[in-house]
């Protein structure tokens, strides 16, 4: 099994040491949100996060009481210990990992989830098989970054770390490639308490009225085209994917 280059642990490993920590969990209170909208019924009682950064995500699951244990992982030293700072209630074990390997055995877990991890990873199917491996169910939430003038921001996403680039449509195809069934999914937007967050606070603009009228106006517009033209047009809008998972017997076929 592959692990994460020497490279990649020395840029995380302070990463969450002191910065960002609001930034983090107001985008943390989304995702949490999506976990527990797209797991709907299924009531997991041991739940892994895989790439769990600083805990924020495991903080709002917490707070839910989504389930009564909850176990994290994670490649940066900074964030194992801002994890086991938090003192979340349901919180069992938090362990360093090498970017692939799962410490745990087989069908340990009802459900593991990968949040916003996925566009960061070199082998997809390679954790992608751990994932299956320890659990029933996979959660994974993707940024839908492929998207209209793409090109443009390429330095972007690079910069913040994303070699890897989906819709909707790539990541299904993807998962159920790899013997996972979708279950269930959701397309989101990027909040507006979000954008004006990072409008206002992370790049400093002026906090005019007709700039906070804008934002509030193109996330209703997107919302209500996305309602009305449908599942596909919906998708194009969102910034954000969500799909549920389990295992299935359909797995890749390499000739």
């Amino acid at each position: 099994m592959a692990n994460q280059t020497n490279q990649v642990v020395d840029a995380y490993k302070d990463f969450y040491a002191g910065k960002d920590t609001e930034w983090r969990m107001l985008g943390a209170k989304y995702k949490a949100r999506n976990i527990i909208e797209v797991s709907g019924e299924i009531r997991p009682r041991k739940v892994l996060e895989v790439g769990a950064g600083d805990g924020s995500i495991l903080h709002f699951l917490n707070e839910a009481n989504f389930a009564p244990e909850l176990y994290a992982i994670e490649i940066s030293d900074s964030g194992i210990e801002v994890i086991k700072e938090r003192g979340l209630r349901n919180l069992k074990e938090v362990f360093k990992f090498d970017g692939y390997t799962i410490p745990y055995a087989d069908n340990t877990f009802d459900l593991v989830i990968l949040a916003h991890v996925l566009e960061h990873v070199e082998h997809e199917r390679m954790l992608l098989r751990e994932l299956k491996r320890v659990a029933k169910y996979v959660l994974v939430e993707v940024p839908l970054d492929y998207r209209f003038g793409v090109d443009k921001r390429m330095k972007h996403f690079l910069d913040y770390g994303h070699i890897n680039m989906y819709t909707p449509t790539l990541l299904r195809f993807l998962l159920q490639s790899e013997g996972l069934e979708v279950l269930s999914d959701k397309t989101s937007l990027i909040s507006t308490e979000i954008t004006r967050f990072n409008e206002f606070i992370n790049r400093g603009q002026s906090k005019r009225f007709t700039k906070v009228l804008k934002i509030e106006l193109e996330y209703r517009i997107k919302n209500l085209l996305g309602n009305f033209l449908g599942k596909k047009k919906k998708e194009q809008f969102a910034n954000a994917y969500t799909v549920l998972t389990k295992k299935s017997e359909q797995t890749l076929q390499i000739l």
